[in-house]
């Protein structure tokens, strides 16, 4: 496996709105793998791959959304002191004590990140359990008076932790989604490895703004106008402690997730059945997945234009949202063979 492109894509500061980094680390990888490549106007990169046999193709889009959740500096205190509004789903608890890089036109800045108040040594009780609004933490550059000389109101801020791999795990930040630009390279380098020659038109969007609404894959989706949307996403994998069984969603090591449904979608019956008979006709694992709430890109292309048939192939992810997001590198092989087994058998 290509642990070393998932390395580079997660490291890679992407926030919603600012996800230029990612972008130029995606087009340099695909050189030679698509027969056209843009920018659209909100800067999803768009790739398409045209029919190597047959006439009158149908589309087959592949969304792959770039950003991670992250933060936009929205005041700078006379201090040095950075304050910041999520872009992005955070829960606070997850947030005490981080390393943070800021991205400026200067160059990035290492940051901590701590809420206002008092440390242990000097805290009652009552305030050790409290769990501070996301408006109480603030970053710290330690440049005191001069950090408004190196950051901008607006620049991003994004959490600052390298990808680790422990055993069959694969744990970092931004999992969510660089998993899915991931396998939207790699599922192409094994449609080509297999040499089948597919008939469908095959486009894969790198989208941006997902994390704050779908918008990219909105304007993306409205441009290609596929007859087939394969959101692909991570999704979630409650299968720790605390959770009951019911809420796990998918469990690792189990294989790929067929999505079913969440709150912005409901994926077509016939794709999801014909997904599910590929995957057994070449033994690839997989589980239905369901979500009660959320949304991702697949919904998007589903509601284009005059609408398009739409799935989700998902890969489970642990402790989703955090630094330590972590996925299991069989779920992640067979997200990408049933990508590739699809694309090749159309």
């Amino acid at each position: 496996m290509n642990i070393d492109l998932l390395k580079r894509l997660c490291e890679t500061p992407g926030a919603p709105g600012h996800e230029q980094d990612v972008r130029t680390l995606i087009e340099a990888e695909i050189e030679g793998l698509f027969d056209e490549v843009k920018t659209d106007a909100m800067g999803s990169l768009l790739c398409k791959r045209k029919a190597r046999k047959g006439n009158d193709p149908q589309k087959v889009m592949l969304l792959c959304h770039m950003d991670e959740i992250a933060f936009l500096v929205s005041h700078i205190s006379e201090k040095g002191f950075v304050y910041l509004q999520p872009v992005g789903g955070f829960d606070p608890r997850n947030l005490f004590s981080r390393r943070v890089l800021a991205v400026t036109a200067s160059g990035p800045l290492k940051g901590v990140m701590n809420p206002g108040g008092r440390p242990v040594h000097i805290s009652k009780p009552e305030d050790r359990k409290k769990v501070p609004e996301l408006s109480e933490f603030f970053v710290d550059f330690g440049l005191g008076e001069t950090t408004k000389d190196k950051i901008a109101i607006g620049d991003s801020v994004v959490m600052d932790e390298p990808l680790i791999e422990m055993g069959d795990k694969i744990v970092s930040k931004a999992l969510d989604n660089r998993v899915a630009c991931w396998l939207g390279i790699e599922a192409i380098r094994a449609l080509d490895a297999s040499g089948a020659a597919h008939e469908a038109e095959i486009h894969v969007a790198f989208t941006v703004q997902e994390e704050v609404g779908l918008r990219g894959a909105r304007t993306a989706s409205f441009a290609v106008k596929p007859d087939v949307g394969i959101g692909v996403d991570t999704t979630l994998a409650c299968d720790t402690p605390g959770i009951p069984e019911q809420e796990s969603t998918t469990v690792q090591g189990k294989g790929f997730g067929l999505h079913v449904k969440d709150s912005s979608f409901i994926a077509d019956r016939a794709l999801v059945a014909e997904f599910a008979a590929l995957a057994d006709t070449k033994n690839i694992p997989y589980q239905r997945t369901m979500l009660a709430s959320g949304g991702q890109d697949g919904a998007a292309a589903q509601q284009a234009a005059a609408g398009a048939r739409a799935v989700g192939i998902v890969v489970g992810t642990r402790y989703i949202h955090t630094v330590t997001e972590m996925i299991d590198r069989n779920d992640l092989e067979a997200a990408r063979d049933i990508l590739a087994a699809y694309l090749a058998a159309h």
